[in-house]
């Protein structure tokens, strides 16, 4: 259906400008494309990312409906920065709406039929509740949920979006790092690889860890980030904010192409939270604010702001145990920046992403094993090909302990190009009609174990 859809504008765009007369016309009308943005409340500068290229069949006109303040006019600052750019200048025509009615203008008007959500994570689950039951297809920065309320709520729209036949999707940027994807390309190559390995909670097969910076830099200026960031009621905590990336990557790198059931193939088996403690001066530096909001007081002691951002969980996933953990510190030491750090115990070989100081803090991917005989080696060597044959350039270094990817340059294309990589995968699926069959099941998944993970960490059951 939402294939026909696209392809009736399609032609009748053509059909239109087939019977203008005036030129005027005919520009119009050549201009005009299938899909159309609706920002909603952009409150973090991932909105932005999103239009930081242009794509095909998006028209350029942009809609945005949001509360007059500072976060609307960031990210509109941002996106005329991408506009003015001396190379690959975009071209995005904003039409803004700013009001406290800002939501039920947007619903009332349909100016657009995808919805971009990224923003204050407390309201998100209630805007694509709200956007999903409207008919708008939605294309929603992570976190979507970020408490059991909101996974319930988040269930509820999943339902109404088949119903609606409008397709919900989240932006899982890390997808596309080069080292992630081809940790999972040779995860499924048995010669390499041989099969997962189960684990044990203590000595868990996979394990994904994070180390964010609340304060850094994003295309070639300091991020500000508005004070509401700073309140776990608004923003989430670290269980439910960053290891949804480590969450999907685990699911899509263990069980790939998988539909996931989260009633059956989810054991939740410990989480524990902590707090990054900051104080009025690096406050300051990130936020420009000389004060604490009220809202933040009941996380202030003795000046000293407490906040949640760091989590960890350990679970089975189809009985393969896994561990995923996020620490946030308030800034890299010079030189370096966010890290990631994965592995992958598989009987052949282990298959690990290091981004430390031996690697200059840039992700690189290892294949690690004790089998030294030649006939493994030469195993490796043809089997290797197949990933060659899909990234032409990628190259085998030997190391003592077995094997190096060495990556050209061409791939990594750093994480603000990733949201051009969703956003082009996410509308190929809009002219499809329709998302894979294991993505939904999936999402559901990893949202039910974050928000799980949550609720046990504070005490819960």
């Amino acid at each position: 259906m939402r294939k026909e859809l696209l392809t009736i504008a399609l032609m009748s765009a053509m059909a239109l400008n087939q019977g203008c007369n005036s030129k005027k016309e005919e520009e119009k009308y050549e201009t005009k494309k299938p899909l159309s943005l609706i920002v909603v409340e952009p409150g973090h500068f991932h909105a932005a990312l999103v239009q930081k290229s242009m794509y095909a069949d998006v028209d350029s006109v942009v809609h945005v409906y949001a509360s007059e303040g500072p976060d609307v006019k960031a990210y509109l600052d941002k996106v005329e920065k991408y506009n003015s750019a001396a190379e690959n200048p975009t071209s995005w025509k904003e039409e803004v709406y700013t009001g406290a009615d800002f939501l039920d203008k947007m619903l009332s008007e349909k100016k657009g039929n995808v919805v971009v959500l990224a923003g204050n994570n407390q309201k998100k689950t209630d805007y694509i509740k709200k956007s999903v039951d409207a008919g708008l297809n939605v294309l929603a920065d992570k976190p979507m949920a970020i408490d059991a309320a909101g996974f319930e709520k988040l269930k509820e729209a999943f339902t109404s979006a088949e119903k609606n036949k409008v397709l919900l999707y989240d932006i899982m940027t890390e997808r596309y790092e080069i080292t992630n994807a081809l940790q999972r390309e040779l995860a499924s190559i048995p010669d390499i690889f041989g099969e997962l390995q189960k684990g044990t909670p203590t000595d868990p097969a996979v394990v994904k860890e994070s180390v964010h910076h609340f304060f850094k830099y994003i295309s070639g200026e300091p991020l500000v980030r508005p004070t509401w960031f700073f309140d776990v009621a608004q923003q989430g905590e670290g269980m439910v904010d960053v290891t949804t990336h480590l969450v999907d990557l685990v699911q899509w790198s263990c069980f790939p192409n998988t539909a996931l059931d989260y009633q059956k193939d989810i054991q939740l088996l410990s989480a524990k939270r902590s707090a990054t403690k900051l104080t009025p001066s690096q406050f300051n530096l990130v936020t420009k604010s000389d004060k604490y909001p009220d809202f933040l007081g009941k996380d202030v002691t003795d000046s000293t702001l407490n906040v949640y951002s760091n989590g960890e969980m350990n679970y089975a996933l189809k009985g393969v145990h896994a561990k995923v953990s996020v620490i946030w510190n308030f800034q890299a030491p010079e030189g370096t920046g966010d890290t990631h750090y994965s592995i992958m115990k598989g009987s052949k070989s282990n298959l690990i992403v290091r981004q430390g100081k031996d690697q200059k803090y840039k992700p690189v991917l290892y294949i690690e094993t004790t089998d030294k005989s030649k006939g493994y080696e030469d195993a490796v060597a043809a089997a290797f090909k197949s990933v060659q044959d899909k990234y032409p350039g990628i190259e085998l270094k030997k190391i003592p302990a077995g094997w190096k990817l060495v990556i050209p340059q061409k791939y990594d294309n750093g994480h603000e190009a990733h949201f051009a990589q969703v956003a082009n995968k996410y509308m190929e699926y809009l002219k499809e009609g329709k998302l894979p069959e294991w993505e939904v099941p999936n999402m559901i998944a990893k949202y039910y174990l974050t928000t799980e993970a949550l609720k046990k960490a504070k005490g819960g059951k």
